[in-house]
């Protein structure tokens, strides 16, 4: 997966993430691990600063929250997801059928 690509895709885990509980970076590495994603405590925190910017997280200290910027942000990113991927499977199920 192209790098910027997977930046985005993981911005969004991030944001899902955080709606649960407060991120550090050594807790959100395994669990993007998990999830597939090949990526750095480095690039981690490059990701959790560039969303700070946004005012999509906030900043306190070594751990992150979620702003009411970025709620309303994943509530846009959620519905458009279910846009594409009803979208996207609906023409990859007709393909198969082809």
């Amino acid at each position: 997966m192209h790098a910027e690509v997977q930046n985005l895709f993981i911005r969004i885990q991030l944001l899902h993430l955080a709606q649960d509980q407060n991120l550090t970076v050594s807790d959100t590495l395994p669990m993007l691990e998990k999830r597939g994603y090949r990526i750095a405590e480095r690039e981690i925190r490059q990701q959790l600063d560039y969303l700070t910017q946004e005012n999509f997280l906030t900043s306190h200290g070594e751990q992150w929250s979620l702003t009411g910027a970025g709620i309303e942000e994943f509530k846009e990113i959620s519905a458009m997801l279910h846009r594409v991927n009803d979208e996207v499977l609906a023409s990859g199920s007709k393909a198969s059928a082809t």
